[in-house]
């Protein structure tokens, strides 16, 4: 069986990524690589990855910034091995993540994408589950009892409901994600986007109970006036409307009805109203409400 490929498109927090870091060269399994690619400026960084002395793992730094999509393409032209995981540069891998997913792999060859278990910590590293994870597992993941086989119109309703997966801690299948791409248009429901692509392509996806990948969500300031201008919401809403066509082209009429629907989008523009009316953002609030009602594709 082959080694994973763990690519870390790394802007931000330098401890937070040398915590990532950290857990990666912390695995029971040590048939994995890491590969590093900086998109920022941080002056110790390049000394601080010479220091580990690990064959295993390479760092480069762009020369120029790339953004998130561009160095996501970037990391994907490096990755060497059949399968590979995108992982967040703030999250933690388990010990037996590596062992977790290759183990996968071998049971279920060809698989496109693998969804482990996940547990969600705050920015300190404490264990957390807000409304957005609470509804993930209660109200749309699948029920999983040791793993779960997914795929077809089943798991693109599924995931068009609710978007339960943790995109950092999927394992993905190279050849699939090269075919699909990231799109140049979409940033916050990049993740999601490339899931449908992969399912409509025919993709499916092994969902496993067993936990070994901690994700890090860092909580929304009720001061912050960038997260309360509703701008993510547009962006979903030509998303969801998009998606919903191609779905009913494709004769997969429920998915195509959850798309249009997008609940769980909706549920979260109005947890955002509040913050929007606190921090007077008249215009977000008002972009936020249309999300909120389904007038913003009338």
């Amino acid at each position: 069986m082959s080694t994973l490929d763990i690519m870390l498109p790394y802007y931000g927090d330098v401890a937070l990524m040398q915590a990532a870091v950290r857990s990666i060269l912390a695995q029971s399994d040590p048939n994995w690589r890491l590969t590093v690619v900086d998109d920022g400026q941080e002056p110790s960084v390049p000394g601080w990855f010479a220091e580990l002395d690990d064959p295993r793992v390479s760092y480069q730094r762009n020369e120029q910034n790339l953004g998130v999509t561009g160095n996501y393409r970037k990391c994907l032209g490096l990755v060497r091995e059949e399968h590979f995981v995108m992982m967040g540069t703030d999250d933690i891998m388990l010990p037996e993540y590596v062992a977790t997913v290759r183990a996968a792999i071998a049971k279920h060859p060809g698989i496109g994408m693998v969804q482990p278990g996940v547990q969600v910590i705050d920015g300190e590293g404490r264990l957390a589950e807000g409304l957005v994870d609470q509804s993930k597992k209660r109200l749309y993941a699948p029920r999983v009892n040791g793993e779960l086989l997914m795929g077809g119109e089943r798991l693109a309703t599924s995931l068009l409901r609710g978007c339960w997966v943790y995109f950092p801690s999927i394992c993905w299948r190279t050849e699939a994600v090269r075919k699909a791409g990231f799109r140049d248009n979409l940033e916050v429901t990049q993740d999601l986007a490339l899931e449908i692509d992969l399912i409509q392509a025919g993709e499916q996806m092994l969902i496993s109970d067993t936990l070994c990948f901690q994700y890090r969500r860092h909580a929304v300031s009720i001061s912050s006036q960038q997260a309360f201008t509703g701008r993510r919401f547009q962006e979903a809403n030509r998303f969801f409307m998009e998606v919903a066509d191609r779905l009913d082209a494709q004769g997969w009429t429920k998915a195509a009805k959850a798309s249009r629907l997008h609940l769980s989008s909706r549920i979260h523009a109005a947890t955002m109203l509040p913050g929007a009316l606190k921090n007077r953002q008249s215009e977000g609030a008002r972009t936020l409400l249309r999300h909120v009602t389904g007038t913003d594709h009338r």
